[in-house]
């Protein structure tokens, strides 16, 4: 009964079939932006179309379906990118700290280096 609802709560969206929106980063934010983006081009290029009293219906769906496939992907290779910065900042981070640890109190260790007023005493 407990292992049931394990694999129930490991499970998560799946749009399409394919994209687990739950378990992928930035999926989730990305398909939002992307149907937000698509809204608003497809709303704005009906409204601009609609000086001759013949709104392009079709035609403002095909804008508001590219708005959404470049929105998405747009916003996917941003997260995607600041995902990646902060993966190499942490990466750093514990680099660094593992070095502190490791040099702490030796010769080497850079926060202990001696002054030139020491020096010359």
């Amino acid at each position: 009964m407990a292992g049931e609802e394990q694999s129930d709560k490991k499970q998560g969206f799946k749009l399409m079939g394919i994209l687990d929106i739950q378990n992928t980063p930035c999926a989730r934010e990305a398909i939002l932006h992307g149907a937000g983006g698509s809204v608003v081009v497809g709303l704005l290029y009906f409204l601009a179309t609609i000086h001759c009293f013949t709104g392009r219906v079709k035609k403002s769906f095909d804008m508001g379906f590219a708005g959404f496939f470049f929105t998405t992907l747009g916003s996917w290779c941003c997260c995607r990118y600041n995902n990646a910065m902060l993966r190499i900042q942490q990466r750093v981070i514990q680099e660094g700290i593992k070095n502190k640890v490791m040099y702490e109190g030796t010769s080497v260790d850079p926060s202990c280096k001696p002054k030139a007023d020491e020096k010359s005493s």
